[in-house]
């Protein structure tokens, strides 16, 4: 089970981090040209929160049946927070990427309550590419890419 989910979470995240760049980058470009907040951009931002929950989903249950977390049950937190590479799978990466999940979360529930296109380009823009960002910073990209 946890090679299958782990494939799933790798494919996805190209999805969620190709969607959460595009969302951004209409965002930041609807904001620069003063454009009118329409159904295609609440869409384009929705679908890269669903697309990043449903990875924050995979995320956790890699977590939870994953070796690396066997092996910091057996060596203890302490050892295993000693060792980068189980700190990065077992707490790293999860913490920063559960917050850059808030992040997003936020920005999209902020636009809703944007007073003004520019308001709602702004929340979204802001907040999804502090969240990009996050979760770029987090990525194994040894493993991942490699």
């Amino acid at each position: 089970m946890y090679s299958t989910i782990k494939e799933m979470h790798s494919f996805w995240a190209y999805a969620v981090l190709g969607l959460l760049l595009i969302a951004t980058l209409n965002s930041f470009v609807g904001l620069s040209k003063k454009k009118p907040f329409t159904a295609n951009d609440r869409k384009i931002a929705l679908f890269a929160l669903i697309f990043s929950h449903i990875q924050l989903l995979f995320g956790l249950i890699m977590l939870f049946t994953s070796p690396y977390l066997e092996t910091a049950k057996q060596i203890g937190m302490g050892a295993a927070m000693k060792d980068s590479t189980l700190r990065l799978y077992i707490v790293e990466h999860p913490l920063v990427n559960i917050i850059a999940l808030a992040l997003i979360t936020i920005g999209w529930s902020k636009h809703k309550k944007a007073e003004g296109d520019a308001a709602k380009f702004k929340k979204i823009a802001v907040l999804y590419a502090i969240g990009l960002v996050l979760l770029l910073s987090r990525i194994p990209w040894r493993t991942w890419l490699g």
